[in-house]
């Protein structure tokens, strides 16, 4: 690439019809990190108690003003709820902010203003306290030759809740007790101890919707023997029948 060239990392949705956090050629890019919020709108990352947190804090992504490419309704949606639930029921506003469009994204702010996203909020490991965006067990496996894609997930397990890695493998691909040790070594060098999964499986296919996102949480209600709602959203709801263990 020329070295003068803008390559900007953006992220947003399809139902929103648009990006929350953006690129800008006006400033520098820093490697792992989108530039900075889209213009007119009010991006923020909360924690837990709908405060806001500065840089270097996980948290989730929300925007705190009304913008005009937020869907009105959903289709077959009388009263509101499921468009309430969607997205507002995270974070239900305060006096002056009377609407809190939850994402649904794990992030961080940088040092620099812009963003990092580790990955869906609804999909965040809780292991033994510390949470995990999922993206970044990704980042790292997936890099591995041997894996085409990961899922992970968060099980309870003797009054606390382990990780549980489930890897499908290249064609001719193992998951050898070698493997397995190089997936834990990787994990815990390149992020922590904390990411190291407790169970790794191999599975021949993944769950995802039709729009080809892996779906964390089908899988997690899967594990737990609980049922799975929605499943005409997803494209191969056959490969949840490859995760109970």
């Amino acid at each position: 690439m020329k070295p003068d060239l803008h390559l900007a990392s953006i992220s947003g949705g399809t139902d929103l019809c648009g990006c929350l956090v953006i690129g800008d050629p006006t400033k520098p890019v820093y490697a792992g990190a989108i530039q900075q919020k889209a213009l007119g709108l009010d991006i923020a990352i909360y924690d837990d108690d709908a405060q806001r947190v500065g840089a270097g804090v996980k948290g989730e992504l929300v925007c705190v003003n009304p913008f005009p490419s937020m869907p009105l309704y959903f289709w077959g949606d009388a009263d509101g709820s499921r468009y309430r639930s969607a997205y507002f029921e995270r974070f239900p506003g305060a006096p002056g902010t009377p609407m809190v469009w939850a994402h649904g994204d794990y992030a961080s702010w940088t040092e620099e203003g812009g963003m990092v996203i580790h990955g869906r909020s609804d999909a965040t490991l809780n292991a033994s306290g510390v949470r995990i965006g999922t993206a970044e067990i990704y980042r790292v496996v997936e890099h591995l030759p041997e894996i085409a894609e990961a899922i992970c997930i968060g099980q309870e397990w003797d009054n606390d809740t382990r990780i549980v890695l489930f890897v499908r493998l290249v064609e001719g691909a193992v998951l050898s007790d070698a493997l397995e040790a190089t997936i834990r070594r990787e994990l815990r060098t390149k992020c922590s101890p904390r990411h190291v999964p407790a169970v790794i499986r191999a599975v021949a296919d993944i769950p995802r919707t039709r729009s080809g996102k892996i779906v964390e949480l089908a899988a997690t209600e899967v594990v737990h023997g609980r049922p799975v709602k929605n499943l005409e959203a997803l494209a191969n709801p056959e490969a949840l029948d490859l995760f109970p263990f």
